[in-house]
């Protein structure tokens, strides 16, 4: 679906007012059917508003995700440009812990209280009013909203987006809350489930099984001493945590305390740092843990519980990080907290992290974005567009 007019008579809402529209329209992504929600309502609703501004508007559905889609909305044209991205969708939520409707925008201590406003439906609101000013301009380089799916759950529009090499583009800010200050890098994500088949019988002679939470025991410990070895191999001192995590997060086996345990699952996540590759990552793992499976006669089951998001890191000197610095006069750091940045980099685009409100107000009730950093968002976006579309 595409569209494009240029109506100044239509012109969007003021910031406010488009925040409250967004935060009223529930698009809850999650692995579990019950919660997970269509994010058609909110990519239709920036559309329509993107319209009279001018900008070319396509609706692309995900693929395998009915309901699902993502927004490229484009002004002007040619090979390079900005790409401004966000994700469409929410976290669950608890309304109980909440002392505001979640999905109606409510000011109270300076702040706009609602589900998403700092992750990350403000961030939508503020890049279409930095963009107000650009209508009858003509632009050197293109400027590109980006407006994605399932960012919370599986990644799966940010994926689609890089396998359908869309959108061009030669620079990209994802608006995540990060107090406006750039971030150039953040660790991977790895979760993983590990199985091992054995054999039960009556606990008084361990011959008559194989014992597959002993066996699992063992593969506990090999997986710490991977983790040691890494942590051995790889810092980096730009992270609070410097070193590559692996959390053994839980484990279910056997039945009984008088039957030899048959089957064991263990879940464990793995935080890889920028450098490090969940491939080989992934190798290394089996290379320890099948030969205690061989030895003890397990069966192995090892696969991840979903994809993963790749570690990210955009180099200290490039343009974008450099004139990011300039603008809020915060060096670039970097999160433990993964986004959608290692798709569009896939891309071939500059990437950094940067926008308005805290991580530490994402996830959670009364999630909030404080007033105190909606004009400074505004001023620094236009800026950028000035700087990479008007220039």
């Amino acid at each position: 679906m595409s569209a494009n007019a240029n109506n100044p008579a239509q012109q969007p809402p003021g910031i406010r007012e488009m925040l409250t529209r967004l935060i009223s329209l529930p698009s809850v992504s999650s692995a579990s059917p019950n919660w997970d929600q269509s994010n058609e309502a909110v990519v239709q609703t920036l559309a329509e508003w993107l319209r009279p501004l001018g900008f070319k508007t396509e609706l692309m559905p995900v693929p395998g995700a009915p309901g699902k889609f993502n927004l490229i909305a484009t002004l002007g044209s040619g090979p390079g440009g900005l790409v401004l991205s966000g994700h469409t969708d929410t976290v669950p939520y608890d309304d109980k812990r909440w002392q505001s409707d979640p999905f109606t925008l409510t000011e109270r201590d300076d702040r706009w209280y609602g589900l998403g406003t700092c992750d990350m439906k403000g961030f939508f609101a503020l890049a279409i009013e930095a963009a107000r000013d650009l209508v009858g301009q003509p632009l050197k380089q293109p400027l590109i909203l980006l407006a994605t799916a399932d960012e919370e759950s599986s990644m799966n529009g940010a994926r689609a987006l890089a396998e359908a090499g869309r959108p061009q583009g030669r620079y990209a800010v994802i608006g995540e809350p990060t107090s406006l200050k750039p971030i150039r890098m953040h660790k991977g994500i790895m979760m993983e489930r590990l199985v091992f088949q054995g054999q039960s019988g009556h606990s008084s002679n361990p011959a008559l099984g194989r014992n597959a939470l002993e066996g699992m025991h063992e593969a506990m410990g090999e997986l710490l001493a991977l983790r040691g070895d890494w942590q051995a191999r790889f810092q980096n001192p730009s992270f609070e945590v410097q070193v590559p995590t692996l959390n053994l997060g839980c484990i279910h086996g056997g039945d009984n305390p008088n039957r030899i345990c048959g089957r064991c699952e263990l879940h464990f996540d793995l935080r890889p740092l920028p450098g490090m590759q969940m491939a080989e990552l992934r190798q290394a793992i089996l290379d320890r843990l099948q030969p205690v499976a061989r030895q003890r006669e397990l069966d192995l089951e090892f696969s991840p519980l979903f994809d993963g998001v790749p570690p990210f890191e955009t180099a200290a000197d490039a343009e974008l990080v450099r004139v990011c610095e300039q603008l809020t006069g915060h060096r670039a750091e970097a999160v433990a907290f993964a986004t959608e940045a290692p798709w569009l980099q896939q891309l071939g685009l500059e990437t950094l992290v940067m926008g308005p409100g805290s991580i530490d107000q994402a996830h959670q009730p009364d999630e909030y974005l404080a007033l105190s950093q909606v004009q400074p968002t505004v001023t620094v976006l236009r800026q950028l567009i000035q700087r990479f579309c008007l220039e």
